[in-house]
């Protein structure tokens, strides 16, 4: 039975989140001030110390930021470039001419599998919005048509396929084989794909109604059709390579961690870490996309200072939101949830789901859900020898992607780029996010009693 202190916690945390989606989407306030408050709020009603609210705020925040704010920067200045230099629609014109303008959702869904395994989720994002814009702007689809295909698919392979580095983390802690843990996640993760992307995206669409402006399309494609059509574009294959050069390092990266060695390993950690992968990419980009098509290195300038511009507000949502997420997990509530999880008596698969699930939407980081999840169901896996590790990594990180909501980054990473309302925003990406993880887990116990 769960003691009175958690389930208070646990209202309180329902009461906050629900308070959040209400003063941003219906008191139309600043949602950057509203998440701080909020915060501040729930800290003060679990009883934590003065003294360490603002600071485990701070912490999410910083330890947030960290990591995405250079990832957000390198990825606007690439896609920048690719825009200016008319290589975002180069990949447009070509995925348009190879699946037709019908079907283009399909490409996106595609780009967005391949692209994202080896990055995390916000890499693959930033490198791929750009493409997502153009290729709204030149079919005239609806950017939730075009876009949520691709986060669909950026979002499958971050929580079910190594060499996601999310996903081999699950993979490492139940000790679970990585070649049939790609493979089941591949057999799971393409069809969840296809659902949750183009199926879901088709459905959804005709009742969003995206503003017209968008401030981030404004920058990351390019504004004129008939420019675009009469000069020279650079070639699919440099603008291809030079979306995938980051990706690749990243690979070399993820090999690279998984072995033992002397200096050129640890250069290849280095090299293919994500900050650096795509500080590479940037520059690559300067040259190959800027200089080599004429643009001269004060233009080079100012398309990288305004490519910054219009990412501040979303770089302060996300990290706002993962002070959100460090309120919730000092304050206990992130405690209260694994207690809650762990007196219910049920099946180890669906343990390990609800575990991710329930963490995921106490803390907005799947990969903590995923890590947290993983740790406390691997000692009971052990004396459970009938359940596959393998189904078992799958099964949490299909939890760890449950309905992304006000204290995920990758939340307010989309409602900003797509320029959608809080609502728009839980009715397009956080439902998709469900799907994904509910059909996973559906098709992950599928499998398990295949075998």
């Amino acid at each position: 039975m769960i003691d009175p202190h958690s389930l208070y916690l646990l209202i309180a945390a329902f009461v906050a989140v629900v308070g959040l989606i209400l003063l941003v989407a219906v008191a139309k306030l600043n949602p950057f001030i509203t998440l701080l408050v909020v915060s501040l709020v729930l800290a003060v009603a679990a009883g934590m110390p003065p003294d360490a609210i603002l600071h485990s705020f701070e912490a999410g925040l910083g330890g947030t930021l960290a990591h995405i704010a250079v990832v957000i920067a390198l990825g606007t200045m690439l896609g920048k470039m690719m825009a200016e230099s008319g290589g975002a629609d180069q990949i447009a014109y070509t995925l348009i001419r190879l699946f037709g303008e019908k079907h283009v959702h399909w490409a996106m869904v595609v780009i967005g599998l391949i692209v994202g395994l080896p990055a995390f989720f916000e890499v693959g994002f930033v490198l791929l919005i750009p493409i997502a814009f153009t290729v709204a702007r030149r079919t005239r689809t609806s950017l939730v048509m075009v876009g949520l295909p691709m986060v669909a698919g950026l979002s499958v392979v971050h929580g079910l396929v190594p060499p996601h580095p999310a996903a081999m983390l699950a993979v490492t802690i139940f000790h679970a084989d990585v070649g049939r843990t790609i493979f089941y996640g591949l057999m799971i993760g393409i069809p969840t794909a296809i659902i949750a992307g183009p199926i879901y995206a088709k459905l959804i669409a005709p009742h969003i109604q995206l503003a017209e402006e968008n401030p981030m399309a404004e920058q990351l494609a390019d504004t004129d059709p008939e420019d675009a059509a009469v000069r020279a574009l650079p070639s699919f294959g440099l603008t291809l390579f030079t979306i995938l050069l980051p990706v690749f390092l990243m690979l070399v990266g993820s090999w690279a961690s998984a072995r033992r060695g002397g200096a050129v390993i640890e250069t290849l950690r280095f090299v293919g870490n994500d900050d650096m992968a795509l500080l590479i990419g940037a520059l690559f980009s300067f040259y190959a996309l800027g200089t080599r098509r004429g643009f001269t290195r004060q233009t080079i300038l100012r398309f990288s200072n305004e490519s910054l511009a219009p990412t501040a507000m979303v770089t302060l949502l996300v990290g706002a939101g993962g002070g959100f997420g460090r309120i919730l997990q000092d304050s206990g509530v992130a405690h209260a949830v694994i207690t809650l999880a762990l007196h219910s008596h049920i099946p180890l698969l669906f343990l390990a789901w609800l575990l991710a699930a329930l963490m995921r939407l106490a803390t907005g980081s799947a990969t903590v859900a995923m890590t947290t999840a993983a740790g406390i169901v691997a000692p009971i896996a052990l004396h459970s020898p009938h359940v596959q590790p393998e189904l078992l990594a799958i099964a949490t990180g299909a939890g760890s992607l449950i309905f992304s909501h006000v204290n995920d980054g990758g939340f307010w990473l989309v409602k900003e780029y797509f320029n959608m309302s809080v609502v728009e925003t839980i009715k397009t990406w956080s439902v998709c996010e469900t799907i994904i993880s509910v059909v996973a887990f559906l098709l992950t116990l599928a499998m398990s009693y295949a075998h």
